[in-house]
């Protein structure tokens, strides 16, 4: 199964966004591992009272 280009695009931005990371750094990641990142994010923001 292909991975959603419009979910890698969004993760991506997310996280690039988030951690200043450049865009090969985080496209290095393999899946589990980028998801990984964008879910504990969301945690601190959550946390945090942000988005």
């Amino acid at each position: 199964m292909t991975y959603a280009t419009e979910q890698l695009y969004d993760e991506v931005a997310y996280i690039a966004y988030h951690f200043h990371w450049p865009l090969e750094a985080i496209l290095e990641l393999e899946h589990p591992e980028r998801r990984r990142y964008v879910d504990q994010i969301a945690r601190l923001n959550r946390l945090a009272g942000g988005r």
